[in-house]
């Protein structure tokens, strides 16, 4: 197992490399307008533009250019390690607008990952053990709903009804746990986590029932009951473990995806996470700022992949790593 995580971790850094290659390519080399030209604002003089070339490196070949800046992310740069340069629009170093723009976003991410594995698993397993019935039937009528129904149809939904016409919960915004206290910050948030949790939660109540019910025919399953072992046993011990594995591959892509910005819910619940940034960098042209947060995603994604391998030894006996 050991050897196994040493080889991923190699194989994650070698997906970052690629990331950055790519990413650096699309902002930096690819487009026809000088990006020195954009980093030096709205009325660029030619004194200006030279200085911000030579600062950023931009005056050396490409090649040169691009071992540069993943020499300042690995190794960092005047701000510190990791290097993310700063941003061109505030004139400010990147690290703690994005530090704690993540912050949100982490908070955000696992909230809603905690509420839709709270409902989509639980509902997914009673469907498969009561296919066709009635309470299967509103399940999977439940599922397409929430599949259908995306976030900024819901988000505005939910504040109309909850916060402006029945007045139950507060409306959009942020309050840091640190500092408004642990009401305050669990109440602005359990909308959004709601929100975003009704869309994953249908996918997996429905990936939940599919992977059981396929699993419960299983021959091992049929011996399981012929030893005399009760159907919760034979269930959550034999059937469950092993239907979760393609579960826990889409709950990592998922995650590490939540973790590299929810973009609709951070925008429609006035949330300054990392994906709300990333929208305002593209619309106001901050290179730096979109090609970070494109690097932290894929970090996460690729992150998240590691993680979900390692489990699978822990889920599902009949795997193992040599």
């Amino acid at each position: 197992m050991g050897r196994y995580i040493v080889r991923r971790l190699i194989w994650v850094v070698f997906v970052l490399l690629v990331i950055t290659f790519i990413s650096y390519m699309i902002f930096f080399v690819m487009p026809s307008t000088d990006p020195a030209v954009v980093f030096a604002g709205r009325q660029p003089t030619p004194e200006l533009v030279a200085e911000v070339r030579h600062q950023f490196g931009l005056d050396h070949p490409w090649p040169v250019q691009y071992a540069l800046f993943v020499k300042r992310i690995f190794l960092g740069d005047q701000y510190g390690w990791p290097g993310l340069g700063f941003s061109f629009n505030t004139r400010s170093e990147l690290k703690p607008i994005i530090f704690s723009r993540m912050w949100v976003t982490i908070q955000l991410a696992f909230g809603a990952a905690v509420v839709w594995l709270l409902i989509g698993i639980p509902i997914g397993i009673l469907s498969a053990l009561k296919p066709r019935s009635v309470f299967d039937r509103m399940a999977m009528g439940f599922a397409l709903f929430g599949v259908s129904a995306p976030v900024f149809f819901l988000g505005p939904l939910f504040l109309y009804l909850f916060w402006f016409k029945l007045g139950i919960a507060p409306g959009s915004g942020y309050y840091a746990i640190g500092v408004y206290g642990i009401g305050p910050w669990f109440s602005h948030f359990i909308m959004p986590w709601i929100v975003l949790a009704l869309l994953y939660a249908a996918f997996y109540a429905r990936m939940t029932r599919a992977n059981l019910i396929e699993t419960m025919g299983q021959d091992y399953i049929r011996t399981a009951r012929a030893k005399g072992l009760s159907e919760r046993t034979v269930v959550l011990k034999h059937g469950l473990r092993a239907s979760l594995t393609p579960v826990v591959t889409m709950f990592g892509l998922d995650l590490g995806g939540l973790l590299g910005g929810a973009f609709i819910t951070e925008t429609v619940f006035n949330l300054p996470g990392i994906g709300a940034y990333a929208i305002k960098s593209v619309g106001s042209g901050d290179l730096y700022a979109i090609l970070d947060i494109t690097i932290i995603a894929g970090f996460f994604i690729t992150l998240m992949n590691l993680v979900v391998d390692v489990l699978y030894a822990f889920l599902d006996p009949r795997v193992r790593y040599t």
